[in-house]
């Protein structure tokens, strides 16, 4: 058995953490079968040779091998850490030590900051929207054998230091609830000092803090005016420590190239105001002073929680059309989220204009009335005649069509390249399928997440909005797990959600919140109580750490968010009229449901209906996470109340004859998936379901509510087939619409584009919207069998239990978990189906394979009704079956 893949908080190798009590993780390799950990025994150092032990474990008898905690000495700010481990089998062997790894400690407390936030000296005769530079020159005069940045900004930033960008990272510090909390970042900056004269400097966008947000594109949200904060730690060969600090000594600029850069609405960049800023000695000499910010805010200031955005992936145009109307326009061939890198060559003063659009009209023209005013458009203006190449700095991109409206010379498509962007988290799931829409489908919703993973979960990359919609990613957590990593993305914005939760409990519509009456207003037609609060949107406080936490094995972020969970549920108690319902407020209900009234976004399902359905389902997570962090009180408290939630809800909308009273599929769907009925009321309620879509030929009508749960409701009460049909259905309205009209993202609205090639309404028209793309938890869950054991989280015990349909001649999902790679595989050949299955070392999987006759098999078994159930450990296996 090898140890392989340690990490430490999700990383590897991590710098700038600020968390006390770090968690370990480790992954074991073995060729064997069942084979399991016994014992493990770590140790973390101050030295690589582990001579100086800030904690020593020694053996410790466990079989755990994730989120294993921190237990030595106090750790230290600016400290670095060496840890290894080592474990034991269950034959008692001993394995080699790992390699060693190693994690950096940032400023353990805000109170360690010694540097001022500044901000630049204004000048008057400067563009209005120019994005302003600071910088400092200092001197070297000995070897630097250690050098830490550690750096955040009012705005968008980017640093460079002797004429190299510091990192690779994008739209830093990214978008957090700004005036209550704000993120810095650290770089090594070791390799990129010199001795003599240095220079370092920061350009600074509006970006989220002072750039426009939202359909009235308000500005200056979080204030007025760009700011840095930075200190760079240098550490001589002598031991000896200097600091350079963001104070009054630097200079600003208002006079550089960056004349405007918006998120909505593109970038300006003139190459000819550029300025060599980080260069030493420059030559520039218009610099004006800078003031320092007494009063800004220190002890919000926070080290970075989450993998930053950076380059992800590149691509190249596949056609460079000519549209009837004679526009020159790129095809990228993947709808995406980012923006252009471009080569150019030309004179002095010409100019590179692009323009972003998700896709072509009816008629083949460049479209973009869907933005509602976002200009996504790029200018770049030639310094001198010498080939450049350009991309912008502050501002993304969502499109697949970029309209070259100026460009000297020749437009040659190898001269541009889509630079997708979104949060460093790798890929987790792999899906492969013998049905060509199925797998175009699975690709449209894993480019949907990396569209609209850029720093925070949003609704859309492209249009006036862009904003975290706590609806979208509550119903697309689940799917969301299972193709990336997400913990670590997630927790830093679950961070925001309780920081935005307002005095009541209740949770906003968007987390950053930006939202005021006439912008909610504007959407949906929305007056009354002051805070606005929805169901399905406010429950993203209760069941996104839940899945983090059964995906992950993460019990910590149960405990950070539990208050804030609590605290929604019984915002929800107060609203009455009883306390077992909620029942009367403004709500979004089954969003965009294809059922919903001429001239409405809501869905016919009762939005009180709704509301009660999800007051269940949180208060449920609400008690099973008291249980799991030891909270018994709460526990008793809340177990309690679920029941008498489920008692009212069953008094209210189920008749003496059990029928539902309110008559909508996403309502039947609710009542089956929430656990809201008894076991036989809902299986007839999904018997009526079956008969429902049959006689409407399977057309899928229900929107966010509903549509996340139809076929795992569908699926636990004996309708399989029918939840295949549903799926593979191409006519309109259904998933596969969307793949068969050329799709490459989940559309907002399953008739985006209608079967005549008309267009939903532009107000709100986006085709990257992963919400309904949900259904991939579904296909991962279902077709391939992959499910969580609630009671074992993280995957330590999982079950395979795959639902084959006619429709698939052979489906697999390859799954990345804590522990290692899972893999649930089928195909048919002829009348057999040969399973595949991989069981990670250190854990166990109860599988639930279906057939007639179960051909070969070295695992002891048991026969129960069509299944045949088998309990193993690690190791590949393959089965053989009569179908």
């Amino acid at each position: 058995m090898k140890i392989q893949d340690i990490t430490v908080e999700y990383q590897h190798n991590p710098i700038g953490l600020d968390t006390a009590a770090p968690r370990f993780a480790w992954k074991l390799a073995d060729d064997s079968q069942n084979i399991y950990q016994k014992a493990y025994h770590i140790q973390v150092s101050k030295d690589d040779e582990f001579r100086e032990l800030a904690w020593d474990s020694r053996k410790v008898d466990s079989d755990e091998s994730i989120q294993i905690v921190y237990n030595g000495e106090t750790l230290t700010s600016f400290t670095e850490y060496f840890w290894r481990v080592k474990v034991w089998d269950q034959e008692e062997t001993e394995t080699d030590w790992s390699d060693i790894g190693r994690f950096e400690m940032a400023m353990m407390s805000w109170k360690d900051w010694e540097a001022d936030w500044i901000t630049p000296e204004y000048d008057y005769k400067a563009p209005k929207t120019a994005c302003p530079i600071l910088r400092k020159e200092f001197q070297i005069g000995k070897r630097v054998t250690k050098a830490r940045i550690y750096v955040t900004a009012k705005g968008l930033y980017e640093l460079w230091l002797n004429g190299k960008k510091v990192g690779r990272d994008f739209l830093t510090p990214g978008w957090t609830s700004y005036n209550k909390r704000t993120l810095y970042q650290v770089y090594d900056v070791t390799d990129m000092l010199k001795e003599g004269g240095n220079a370092i400097g920061a350009t600074i966008g509006s970006g989220w803090y002072k750039g426009e947000l939202g359909w009235r594109s308000r500005r200056n949200l979080y204030g007025g005016r760009e700011a840095l904060i930075m200190e760079l730690h240098m550490t001589y060969e002598d031991g000896a420590v200097e600091k350079i600090l963001s104070d009054g000594t630097w200079q600003s600029s208002y006079r550089g190239p960056v004349i405007c850069s918006e998120i909505y609405h593109g970038e300006t960049y003139d190459a000819q105001k550029e300025i060599l800023f980080d260069t030493y000695g420059c030559g520039f000499e218009d610099w004006f002073h800078v003031r320092v910010m007494g009063a800004a805010a220190k002890d919000i200031l926070h080290a970075q929680e989450c993998p930053p955005v950076r380059e992800k992936l590149v691509l190249r145009p596949v056609e460079l059309l000519r549209s009837p109307n004679g526009q020159q326009i790129l095809d990228m061939g993947q709808n995406m989220a980012g923006h252009v890198r471009f080569r150019v060559k030309g004179k002095a003063g010409e100019r590179v204009v692009l323009r972003h659009g998700e896709i072509l009209d009816s008629e083949g023209n460049f479209y973009s009335e869907n933005l509602k005013g976002a200009r996504q458009r790029v200018e770049y203006i030639l310094k001198d005649e010498q080939e450049a190449v350009f991309e912008p700095h502050f501002t993304y991109q969502g499109f697949r069509y970029v309209l070259i409206e100026e460009y000297p010379g020749e437009i040659k498509k190898e001269d541009f390249e889509g630079i997708v962007l979104y949060s460093d988290i790798s890929q987790t799931g792999k899906f492969h399928c013998s049905d060509e829409n199925l797998q175009q489908l699975t690709q449209n919703i894993l480019w949907g997440q990396r569209g609209n993973f850029v720093d925070i979960p949003t609704d859309c990359p492209q249009r006036c909005e862009r904003l975290g919609w706590t609806g979208d990613i509550q119903i697309f957590c689940d799917t969301a797990a299972l193709q990336m990593e997400t913990p670590l993305f997630l927790r830093k914005w679950l961070h925001d959600v309780a920081a935005e939760q307002f005095p009541s409990g209740g949770v906003p519509w968007v987390v950053p919140d930006i939202y005021d009456d006439t912008y909610a207003y504007d959407l949906v037609g929305y007056t009354g109580q002051s805070e606005k609060v929805a169901a399905a949107w406010g429950d993203c406080a209760t069941v996104v750490p839940w899945n983090l936490y059964q995906a992950f094995g993460d019990k910590r972020i149960l405990e950070e968010q539990f208050d804030s969970m609590k605290k929604y549920v019984e915002f929800i108690r107060k609203q009455g009229p009883c306390e077992y319902t909620w029942e009367g407020q403004h709500q979004l209900g089954d969003w965009v449901a294809l059922d919903a009234p001429y001239g409405s976004f809501v869905g016919a399902t009762d939005v009180d209906y709704v509301a009660s359905a999800y007051f269940a389902k949180s208060t449920e997570i609400l008690y099973k996470t008291a249980e799991v962090i030891g909270r018994d009180k709460e526990y008793k408290i809340y177990r309690e109340l679920h029941h008498n939630i489920l008692k009212a809800f069953q008094e209210k909308y189920v008749d003496e004859d059990g029928e539902l009273t309110v008559k909508t599929q996403t309502a039947l769907v609710l009542a089956a998936n929430f656990g809201l009925v008894s076991e036989e009321l809902a299986s007839n309620y999904m018997k009526k379901l079956a008969e429902w879509l049959k006689e409407t030929n399977y057309d899928l009508i229900t929107g966010f509510v509903g549509t996340p749960y139809i076929c795992h409701a569908l699926t636990k009460y004996g309708q399989v087939e029918t939840a295949y049909k549903l799926l593979f259905k191409k006519e309109y309205p259904s998933w596969m619409y969307q793949v068969t009209k050329g799709a490459t993202t989940v559309w907002e609205h399953l008739d985006g584009i209608r079967p005549d090639g008309t267009l939903w309404n532009p107000r709100m028209n986006s085709f990257n919207h992963y919400a309904y793309g949900s259904i991939a938890e579904w296909i991962y869950r279902d077709i391939t069998g992959l499910k969580i054991c609630e009671e074992v989280p993280g995957y330590k015990k999982f079950q395979i239990c795959p639902r084959l349909g006619k429709e698939l001649d052979s489906a697999e999902f390859a799954y990345e978990s804590m522990y290692g790679k899972i893999v649930s595989g089928w195909k048919r050949t002829e009348d057999k189906i040969e399973y595949h299955i991989t069981v990670p070392v250190n854990t166990t999987a109860e599988l639930r394979l279906v057939g007639s006759e179960l051909l070969e098999c070295q695992v002891p078994y048991q026969k129960i009704k069509d299944e045949y159930v088998l309990e193993t450990g690690s190791g590949d296996y393959w089965f053989t079956m009569r179908e």
